[in-house]
């Protein structure tokens, strides 16, 4: 996936290059526009099906629950045959037990959400082909790699993310630290320990909200940051590997101790939510490990400190990359295989519209906040200050793939997540935490 990641970051360069252009056309005359959008929602009426369907999505974003909801009640004003339940389980919630919960029950849903080629695994009985999709012929080459097996596209991509350490600029700025020298893990520790040392003239709790709780914090963004060195950046050498070495473990040990030491305590029971809004949203930490989803519920919160007064700090790995982000696709969207045809092609139309459509794309950029991965989108339409800093570093390449969705099935969570968060509370020694995550993942690929 280095080379993937390089390839998007490429695609990247010329999306915005081309978007450049389009907007230039595109400035023409209003009118035109206006044709545009109406032929496209004409357009959208002809191709869903006449009859009425209902589609019942299951999905784990729940930073867009709000405005996924508010786009498909356009949809369904512009389509009225087609009727659309949302059901959003995500944040502090398990998405992959609910998901299998979900189907047990008999309650399937059409749309729902895999993350790479260990979902695909484990749901193709359950995966449509996606191959005839707009979507997915407008995909950014190498973002479909992970959910494309035996020339069959399973997955459509939610967006690109990626992930650092967002700090508040007022709080750097009163502690005279410029952030933009921040470029090594040593430099890191040089701020950290500044932070530490004022925090009562910066009226803060501690540097970080570190939160252990949450094991995909730890379990998968974590710990992808310094496996992907590992596996080329690359996915599926990850899916398809037998063993994990734990090349930079103890570099990995290092970001652990380090965000555990200056943080709000305890930080195994530190959940998500208090991390972003209790803590950070109001200025009580000076950082958090978090990527450009958590931008949304911040600007919730207070949209001048959103849009002004936040920034990413690079995710350093000693040896490997120090001034650079994890960026990959988060999530993919999946159609149930065992609905009936026509509500396939409902679910399908659907995400056509969400992703190609003029109004759909609006959405994605301007509601979801989403760093588009499909072809034909305007740069300049990226509104957010965490999602525009990924974008430019994606197009200058400091930027290294994700690998956490090749991790076995509940590894990355239950395993390796479930060990740190008992490693920080000292019940658990960091040797034991990676020999019992090695034995974990070499019994699974047996």
């Amino acid at each position: 996936m280095r080379k993937t990641s390089k390839v998007i970051a490429l695609l990247l360069v010329l999306l915005m290059a081309f978007s450049v252009l389009i907007t230039g056309c595109g400035n023409s005359t209003k009118s035109d526009q206006s044709k545009t959008s109406e032929n496209s929602s004409t357009q959208n009426k002809t191709e869903t099906t006449s009859q009425p369907v209902t589609l019942d999505i299951f999905q784990f974003k729940v930073e867009i629950k709000d405005a996924l909801q508010n786009a498909i009640n356009t949809y369904m004003k512009e389509n009225p045959n087609v009727k659309i339940n949302l059901e959003t389980v995500g944040g502090g919630q398990d998405y992959g037990a609910a998901l299998k919960a979900k189907f047990n029950s008999g309650s399937e849903p059409a749309i729902y959400n895999v993350g790479g080629p260990q979902d695909v695994a484990t749901w193709k009985p359950k995966l449509a082909d996606l191959s005839d999709t707009k979507a997915a012929k407008a995909a950014l080459p190498g973002t479909l790699t992970g959910v494309t097996q035996d020339g069959k596209i399973y997955g459509l991509p939610f967006d690109l993310e990626g992930y650092g350490l967002i700090y508040n600029k007022q709080i750097f700025s009163k502690a005279g630290i410029d952030p933009s020298s921040i470029k090594t893990f040593d430099a890191l520790v040089n701020a950290v320990k500044t932070l530490d040392s004022k925090k009562k003239e910066l009226g803060i709790e501690a540097v970080f909200a570190f939160p252990a709780k949450e094991t995909w914090v730890t379990g998968l963004h974590l710990s992808n940051a310094f496996l992907s060195p590992e596996f080329d950046g690359d996915v599926m050498k990850a899916f398809n590997s037998k063993t994990v070495d734990f090349k930079y473990g103890d570099a990995m040990k290092q970001m652990i101790d380090l965000q555990n030491k200056y943080s709000v305590q305890p930080t195994a029971s530190l959940d998500y939510s208090t991390q972003v809004e209790k803590l950070f949203g109001t200025g009580k930490v000076a950082m958090i490990q978090q990527g450009n989803w958590v931008y949304p519920t911040l600007e919730s919160l207070d949209k001048n400190f959103a849009q002004n007064d936040i920034g990413m700090l690079p995710y350093p790995v000693p040896g490997y990359k120090e001034d650079s982000y994890p960026e990959g696709v988060p999530m993919y969207w999946a159609v149930n295989s065992d609905k009936p045809a026509d509500v396939q092609k409902a679910a399908k139309d659907f995400l056509d519209w969400l992703y190609t459509s003029d109004e759909g794309k609006q959405i994605v950029t301007q509601q979801f906040k989403f760093v588009p991965a499909y072809t034909g989108y305007n740069s300049n339409s990226i509104s957010d200050p965490l999602g525009m800093q990924l974008f430019v570093a994606a197009s200058q390449g400091k930027t290294y793939g994700w690998v956490f969705m090749g991790y076995p099935n509940n590894w990355g969570q239950n395993v390796l997540g479930a060990d740190i968060q008992l490693y920080v509370n000292g019940s658990l020694s960091w040797d034991k935490v990676i020999s019992h995550a090695k034995q974990a993942w070499a019994d699974a690929r047996k």
